[in-house]
């Protein structure tokens, strides 16, 4: 049985024996197992499996950590056996020779040593924004997630946060709790001592003309905010192109690289002006020599406004036509009623002021005045033809030519008819004849008449109706002033109130209605005033004086005869004496 023994010894290889005393060698060495609780110790991976890395760090006995603690970002193994690894002594047990150990814990405090280091000596550190959080972002530090505040984000607030998310930037270290694994980080801080730094090298050089490169940082209605690395300078809208723009943002974009020019510079505030279109020419030089007046030119419609339509005639020289420019005849209420924006227009200059860059330009002027063209084509006392296009209250309105329609007014239609509307002689299309009155160019005004077409009836109503010839006539119309009376078609004449009667009466209608036929005396006439004054009580007037002129004053050979003659004379002096009574008025002597 001894043979047997001493044959399995003998049978053991050389490197088992070898490891066998180093490993007696390490257990009885007094530094064996001298590990402390929650410290850094190097190790060796000696085993690798599907769950667990094995790591002899001198112990009795092997640590197993989670595999999970040595995968890459694609869950790849990054060690083997042999590796020398640093780990961390969560704890460990003498008694039963265990130990457990992390490599996570490891690398986390060797990396909180190193951030300590970074803030101690003041220096940056590199790290990855992970995500959004209130307050700030998430920043990763290469294994410790560090807290960035919202305000430390940028010298200025960003526009759009999300932006930022997986973006790689250097920060400032600003405060570390290892305890509680805090950490504070801060990119401003950091920017703002680079801008320092930069600033103080940009006002050595920095001078008026001078030529400096920046890259936009804001940008607001009235300008753009140029950083020029350590300085902001504002390039303001109206320095930023030749040519009219409504917005900055027509020409810019944040984070563009702009050549620009230095306008002014108070080294004091630290104030710059910047210009962009002052790196080009002037386009407003010699502007009378390449636009001069009277000239017709082609251009571009690049912005309409109320009061008319600004025309672009080359990159930085922009021209207004006002819409009373645009077009002879059209009444416009608005510019869009004639062109749009992007529409090629042809113009004629109307006039430059180079002082205040203005240049009026015209578009009716590119055609004849079409006025001209009527003046010369209708003069006054033209008979022409035309169709009606539109009734109002106070005339029809016929066209003439394109644009231009001759005016009827109401007053023009009859001579004698008195119309209240003109639909109720005309309706729209009717073709009408009329004379031309009046051709005014400059107020744009084409008068017609219809009944100038014939003679006035009131020219011949003077030799037709005499002073103190007697008309018959029917009353038309019956006012308090008086009555009117037709004496023909179209001819009124009217008899005052003071003129019916001797009698006072209050109105004319307590004697007389419409449509009752008279009897009166023309007491006065006028063509020119188109009057005709009548009167009744002239005509009874008349009557009995025929009837009290006496009978001859010879006698008839008859008695009978005589007898009636006086009989008659006495009844006619009654009859008188009962109408003087009846009207207030004393009987004469004679026939008292």
């Amino acid at each position: 049985m001894e043979e047997t023994v001493k044959q399995d010894v003998s049978a053991e290889s050389p490197e088992m024996e070898m490891s066998f005393e180093k490993a007696l060698e390490d257990y009885l060495s007094p530094e064996f197992g001298d590990l402390e609780e929650g410290s850094i110790v190097p190790g060796e991976v000696v085993k690798v499996d599907k769950d667990h890395i094995l790591v002899d760090v001198n112990f009795k006995s092997e640590g197993q950590i989670p595999v999970s603690e040595f995968l890459d970002a694609e869950g790849n193994v990054t060690v083997a056996v042999g590796d020398k690894v640093d780990v961390f002594v969560s704890n460990k047990d003498e008694g039963e020779g265990t130990i457990h150990l992390s490599r996570e814990k490891a690398k986390r405090m060797q990396l909180f040593d190193k951030l300590e280091e970074v803030q101690e000596q003041d220096g940056v550190i590199k790290g990855r924004i992970m995500r959004r959080i209130k307050g700030g972002y998430t920043v990763d530090l290469g294994g410790v997630e560090a807290f960035l505040p919202g305000s430390h984000v940028d010298l200025r607030p960003v526009p759009d946060m999300d932006a930022l998310v997986s973006q790689e930037f250097e920060f400032k270290i600003l405060k570390i709790n290892r305890r509680r694994s805090n950490v504070i980080v801060s990119r401003r801080v950091l920017l703002e001592e680079l801008r320092g730094e930069q600033r103080e090298k940009l006002l050595e050089t920095l001078a008026e003309e001078q030529v400096v490169k920046g890259k936009v940082k804001n940008i607001t209605e009235y300008g753009v905010f140029v950083d020029l690395g350590g300085l902001d300078g504002l390039l303001h809208i109206t320095d930023m192109s030749w040519k009219r723009i409504r917005h900055p943002k027509e020409m810019v974009a944040l984070g563009d690289e702009l050549e620009l020019k230095v306008l002014n510079f108070d080294r004091e505030s630290q104030k710059v002006s910047l210009g962009l279109k002052q790196l080009t020419a002037d386009p407003w030089e010699d502007i009378e020599t390449k636009y001069p007046e009277g000239e017709k030119f082609t251009g571009t419609v690049t912005n309409l406004a109320d009061y008319g339509a600004f025309v672009e005639l080359e990159t930085g020289v922009e021209g207004l036509v006002h819409i009373s420019e645009m077009s002879w005849t059209r009444k416009l209420r608005h510019p869009s009623q004639m062109v749009h924006v992007g529409d090629e227009v042809e113009v004629v200059v109307l006039g430059v002021d180079p002082e205040k860059k203005r240049i009026s330009l015209g578009m009716k002027q590119i055609k004849p005045n079409p006025w001209d063209v009527v003046a010369e084509k209708y003069p006054e006392g033209t008979i022409l033809e035309g169709a009606i296009k539109n009734i109002t209250e106070f005339g029809v309105f016929i066209g003439i030519e394109e644009g231009i329609d001759g005016l009827i007014h109401v007053s023009d239609i009859s001579w004698t008819k008195k119309i209240r509307h003109p639909s109720e002689v005309y309706k729209a299309g009717d073709i009408v004849q009329a004379k031309v009155l009046t051709v005014d160019k400059e107020n744009e005004k084409f008068t017609l008449g219809v009944k100038q077409l014939t003679e006035d009836p009131w020219s011949q109503v003077p030799s037709k109706y005499p002073q103190g010839q007697l008309v018959s006539g029917q009353v038309t119309n019956i006012t308090d002033f008086g009555l009117f009376v037709e004496v023909e078609e179209g001819i009124e004449g009217l008899v005052h109130v003071s003129e019916i009667s001797r009698k006072k009466i209050k109105s004319p209608s307590e004697i007389y209605k419409e449509g009752d036929t008279i009897e009166a005396k023309v007491i006065h006439v006028s063509a020119d005033e188109r009057r005709l004054g009548l009167s009744i009580k002239q005509t009874k007037d008349e009557g009995e004086q025929q009837r009290r002129r006496p009978a001859s004053k010879g006698y008839s050979s008859g008695a009978p005869e005589s007898g009636n003659t006086l009989g008659a004379l006495l009844r006619e002096k009654l009859e008188a004496a009962e109408e003087a009574r009846s009207e207030g008025e004393e009987p004469a002597e004679d026939e008292a």
